[in-house]
């Protein structure tokens, strides 16, 4: 089962180092950053399922890049949980209006941080995956890597396997090429766009064989979106 990989981005090191043993223990695969533009880089390299901010940080602040990213259109479903030492509501109130998803105040206990970080991740539909995914008559079981319809198993390649499993946890929600790239086959893979066209023709073309084709739909000038149910 694929963990949950959370950006820390903090300006002293005492605290990075506790709060990466924290995560770590709680089972979390932690990316470290010092400033928001280290953060930049770590965010374009290894996209994270949650980023856990400091308010005040050298060069940019925490609430001044959470407003940059949030516009962002590969980087706005990327769930902030904003960590300061302000405690006044009107802090708070400021740092959610930034974009901050949820907010946690220091001093705070390992058992309040990893709730924190849980409950935003719930709403963000990124917890651990459950053990069997389904949609519209289509099983995929993470553990078995193995995808059925109508409890007939699909021979799926690996890029197929992947892009179906986004989909899957994914419903009901555009999104364009360069996204798909980024979600499925990494930042750091250099393909072109018109990949993600190839792959989407060839697992249409399996799942029609099933009549669930339909379910993989074009947002015309946009990209893709997956539909929950069959037509």
């Amino acid at each position: 089962m694929a963990k949950i990989k959370i950006l820390v981005v903090d300006d002293e090191a005492a605290i990075r180092d506790m709060l990466q043993l924290i995560l770590e223990q709680a089972g979390f695969v932690i990316d470290l950053a010092a400033d928001t533009k280290t953060a930049h880089r770590r965010l374009e390299a290894h996209m994270p399922d949650l980023i856990l901010l400091d308010w005040m940080l050298p060069g940019m602040s925490g609430i001044d890049w959470a407003q940059k990213i949030k516009r962002e259109p590969e980087f706005s479903d990327i769930p902030i949980l904003l960590l300061t030492a302000r405690g006044e509501e009107e802090d708070k109130v400021t740092g959610l209006d930034s974009g901050a998803d949820d907010y946690i105040t220091k001093p705070f206990s390992p058992r309040e941080l990893i709730a924190r970080i849980n409950a935003v991740l719930r709403r963000f539909g990124k917890g651990e995956r459950p053990a069997i995914i389904e949609a519209g008559g289509i099983v995929l079981d993470p553990e078995k890597h193995l995808v059925q319809i109508d409890r007939h198993p699909l021979n799926l390649s690996p890029t197929e396997y992947r892009l179906l499993e986004f989909f899957l946890t994914h419903p009901d929600k555009v999104y364009n090429r360069s996204q798909l790239l980024d979600r499925v086959w990494g930042r750091e893979t250099y393909i072109e766009e018109r990949t993600v066209d190839v792959h989407i023709r060839r697992l249409r073309k399996i799942l029609a064989e099933f009549n669930r084709d339909a379910m993989i739909q074009t947002v015309r000038g946009f990209g893709y979106r997956f539909s929950s149910q069959p037509s």
